[in-house]
């Protein structure tokens, strides 16, 4: 099939419109952090042993068995939220995301999670003092500049 012979696919659009409207990756959650105000609070919603291993810098802590009790005494409602797990291997932000919607708030899930902040070299916090990994160069430009995606 030629693109002069492809019909506009509407659920295809439909579907990649309501992908970014509800996802967004690890770079473009690096860089609204670095801006100082990003818009959204950040939500880990792994385990506290997770948590004490490896964890976003301006991130609280959430696990997502506590989002309905917590959510709402830490986050004023209406606030965006973004939620991040391990990986991609892991749906636990989904399921966080999940209990934040059911809530009311706006959400969006952090895909690449943890695993891919630190790949793609961004500084992080763990309970022993801060990390600075080097970019795993299978995930992000080693040289610091963007992939431009």
């Amino acid at each position: 099939m030629t693109t002069e012979t492809m019909s506009v696919d509407q659920t295809a659009i439909a579907h990649f419109f309501a992908k970014l409207a509800y996802e967004s990756d690890v770079s473009d959650v690096h860089a609204a952090l670095e801006l100082g105000e990003p818009g959204f609070v950040l939500v880990d919603s792994r385990s506290r042993e997770s948590w004490d291993q490896g964890r976003i810098p301006g991130a609280i802590h959430v696990p997502t068995r506590e989002i309905a009790e917590r959510a709402t005494k830490l986050i004023p409602a209406g606030t965006a939220v973004v939620t991040y797990c391990w990986g991609p291997g892991c749906n636990g932000a989904t399921r966080a995301a999940l209990e934040f919607a059911k809530l009311g708030y706006p959400v969006r899930e952090m895909i690449g999670g943890f695993e891919y902040w630190v790949r793609e070299g961004f500084a992080y916090d763990t309970a022993w003092g801060p990390r600075e990994p080097a970019a795993d160069p299978l995930t992000a430009p080693v040289d610091g500049t963007s992939c431009a995606c």
